[in-house]
């Protein structure tokens, strides 16, 4: 034989069904958005490597890594995520090396970005 709850009781797995529901959409989305956030550094910090290893090519110069970054994160990232990219020759530990220099919004909502502001580097030596 099944025992019959109490009144009061009854009723109270809609609303707990809908509570949890919601704690575990909400934890879910985060979950993306952390992801997210991961993903564009990660494709940040590629693309500047990947434009200082070719500005730093024998018939290349840092002009030349600087656009190859700006083609890799835009075949990646939205066009609307606004970046500033830099080169320069430096002094990289004892010898000269091309750095690429990336400034972009950290995306806490999604791709659109806030207030804050991500900046990677990436160095390669020159082979002239």
């Amino acid at each position: 034989m099944r025992a019959v709850p109490p009144e009061k009781e009854r009723g109270n797995a809609t609303a707990e069904f809908v509570m949890v529901s919601a704690l575990v959409v909400l934890l879910f989305l985060g979950v993306l958005q952390v992801a997210f956030a991961l993903f564009t550094r990660n494709v940040l910090q590629d693309a500047v490597s990947q434009g200082a290893r070719y500005g730093a090519m024998l018939d290349k110069t840092p002009a030349d890594g600087e656009e190859r970054t700006h083609d890799l994160l835009y075949s990646v990232l939205p066009d609307r995520y606004s970046t500033t990219i830099s080169s320069s020759i430096t002094q990289w530990q004892g010898v000269e090396a091309v750095q690429i220099t990336v400034t972009a919004p950290v995306p806490l909502l999604g791709p659109f970005g806030v207030a804050a502001q991500w900046e990677v580097s990436g160095h390669a030596v020159v082979q002239r």
